[in-house]
């Protein structure tokens, strides 16, 4: 399956006829939309947050939903890339080339190139039986793609009003990585050599740990997630030098906490005096340090727009009752507490039982997947509106590896792992 289209896996696996329907014109998926008199290249300052989204989310701005359905979908095109089973050749790892990337994912219509993938090492501190070798050769124990680095081609960049540098992270997915998610305590910016005005900024020691390990002796992480990201995003803010730039980190999960430290770290380190924006599309994140670091994170200029459904457990945490819901006064009194962890940013809460076509009853866990929140994005109209689909947005992506749609919709569950099988059933 090397280099295929996922749209070429629709001949050999005979779906339903609604979900046939459902699924033509999956590359046109978050480009369709009613025809507005307002241009995103026009717009696209105050969609980035200049003005921190004032007047954009309720009700919600066309604009502002087609935008993050985008940046939602580069987020999920980590996961969709990812090979999962440890077994395979490609484990943990990507078998797509960068200049394939978004083709063979049937994301034809955005126009970016993926210019770098990111891989992470998780040498943590944690038991012997977390480490486990995973596969020979030049790929050692606890290694990982987790993300990539893309840029606005030019035809694009036009649409989008300026050079658009895209960073997405992926979100959880090994063992360690739930590891890392779990360490509730926080450790300085300064600890890892993370460009810092104040010591006493904290990050969750798990995330920082994946943000900036790295192994020497391995051929794809001999420098850190950190090292890989930031060097490639200032190799393109020098190859563009001259023209109108914007840097957008996006990610899931753990991906959202690593997209937020990444903003901090290129803001810290920027040499272009703010000229350029820089701008977090996060969903489903946790939060990601102490007080001091979301002033800080104010201070720097960087936007960042947290979108959730609030019926998720993952934002919530670390900080469950330490938190930004404080009064003022207690902020302060915690700010120093191991256990106090404050939200960055504007927020976007959206609720999965307002969409007609989800499950009444299910689990945490899917409660936190990333299909169902950009369908919650799309259907979204505002506080107290009715639940509608804006962009035409695929209903059967809610069900690629998930139970989520109601049975009489006939759209099978999980088909995207079924379709892999009969397409690795082929190849064989």
């Amino acid at each position: 399956m090397e280099g295929s289209s996922f749209l070429g896996l629709k001949c050999i696996f005979q779906l339903p006829r609604t979900l046939t329907t459902t699924l033509h014109g999956f590359e046109n998926a978050a480009e369709d939309q009613n025809p507005t008199e307002r241009r995103l290249a026009d717009s696209w300052e105050q969609i980035h947050g200049k003005n921190n989204w004032v007047g954009l989310l309720e009700p919600f701005d066309s604009l502002l939903r087609t935008e993050l359905i985008r940046y939602g979908d580069m987020a999920q095109a980590c996961y969709d890339a990812y090979e999962e089973d440890p077994s395979s050749r490609f484990g943990y790892r990507i078998k797509i080339e960068p200049h394939m990337f978004f083709k063979s994912l049937g994301l034809t219509k955005y126009g970016y190139d993926v210019t770098k993938y990111i891989y992470s090492s998780y040498n943590l501190d944690v038991p012997n039986f977390f480490n486990k070798p995973l596969l020979s050769d030049d790929w050692t124990e606890g290694a990982s793609w987790i993300g990539y680095v893309a840029v606005s081609n030019d035809e694009y960049t036009k649409h989008l009003g300026r050079r658009d540098i895209t960073i997405a992270w992926r979100g959880t997915v090994t063992g360690l990585e739930v590891f890392a998610d779990i360490q509730d305590f926080k450790t300085s910016i300064e600890d890892h050599n993370l460009p810092t005005c104040d010591p006493a900024i904290k990050v969750e020691d798990g995330f920082l740990d994946v943000y900036t390990k790295k192994d020497e002796s391995n051929t794809f992480c001999n420098k850190s997630a950190r090292t890989q990201a930031t060097e490639e995003v200032q190799r393109l803010v020098h190859e563009y030098s001259g023209e109108k730039l914007s840097i957008s980190v996006t990610g899931h999960s753990l991906g959202s906490a690593l997209a937020t430290i990444n903003a901090y770290d290129i803001a810290e380190m920027r040499q272009d005096n703010g000229e350029i924006p820089i701008c977090v599309f996060s969903f489903s994140g946790p939060r990601v340090g102490n007080i001091r670091f979301k002033q800080r994170m104010e201070e720097l200029g960087v936007k960042v727009l947290r979108v959730a459904n609030i019926h998720d457990a993952v934002p919530k945490v670390p900080g469950v009752l330490l938190n930004e819901r404080l009064p003022g006064f207690m902020q302060k009194v915690v700010e120093f507490l191991p256990w106090s962890y404050f939200h960055v940013g504007e927020k976007l809460m959206l609720d999965h039982t307002k969409s007609p076509f989800i499950k009444k009853w299910i689990d945490l866990a899917e409660v936190h997947n990333l299909e169902l929140l950009l369908h919650l994005v799309d259907g979204y109209q505002g506080e107290g509106r009715e639940f509608l689909s804006a962009t035409g947005r695929n209903l059967a992506l809610v069900n690629k590896s998930k139970d989520l749609l109601n049975d009489d919709l006939q759209i099978p569950p999980k088909w995207r792992e079924a379709l892999r099988k009969k397409a690795d059933n082929i190849t064989d």
